[in-house]
């Protein structure tokens, strides 16, 4: 695609939540093409999911149960939008939903609705569940990883692992309240390295 579009660096490869593993395979197979890796809430290389979620979600987002999964998303958003944040927040959080819930600024509730509003995952979520290899080539570019501890979606150990199997990664730790970490309190803090990090490589 960027051969296409004519591209011939990007200054950043971002990996987020399962893509993780897609920009660091990206990174380490075109290292003439990627300069940085920046990967949040991000899943490495080790096992993943747990047991009891991957057999949920082959439930839930199963061919023909996916759509009926989304549209109940939809409809307890629109009835009942503050219960709906704390259902779906709560999954992802390791603190209860209701306190990640009020802990968020209302433009960042309203952003949060219309985000479940608007999903589908498609087949999306259960590619996600399929394990991936790691790439054999090391990663010579600078990587910035980012992650909450408080993330009960990805476990702090796929950061971690991430960081410690990058050459010279940087592992910044959030107090973030969910996988989210965009969302709450002391993001601009992340954003603010992040933009230093960016910089680093002008």
């Amino acid at each position: 695609m960027c051969d296409h579009l004519g591209i011939e660096h990007l200054a950043a490869v971002a990996g987020i939540s399962a893509g993780g593993r897609v920009a660091v395979t990206m990174a380490a197979r075109h290292p003439d093409l990627v300069r940085r890796l920046i990967l949040q809430s991000a899943v490495g290389f080790l096992p993943y999911p747990d047991r009891r979620t991957r057999i949920g979600a082959g439930i839930v987002f199963r061919a023909g149960a996916e759509a009926v999964t989304w549209a109940a998303v939809r409809l307890l958003m629109r009835l009942a939008p503050s219960a709906g944040l704390r259902l779906m927040l709560g999954s992802l959080s390791a603190r209860p939903g209701a306190e990640v819930v009020a802990g968020l600024a209302e433009q960042d509730r309203a952003t949060l609705v219309q985000l479940f509003r608007h999903m589908r995952s498609g087949r999306g979520f259960l590619a996600d569940l399929r394990p991936v290899p790691p790439p054999a080539v090391r990663i010579a570019q600078p990587a910035l990883v980012i992650a909450s501890r408080h993330d009960a979606s990805v476990p702090l150990a796929h950061a971690e692992s991430l960081a410690e199997t990058i050459p010279g990664a940087r592992l910044i730790v959030t107090e973030a309240d969910s996988h989210f970490l965009w969302f709450g309190a002391g993001y601009s803090d992340v954003a603010a390295q992040i933009r230093e990090f960016l910089a680093q490589g002008e």
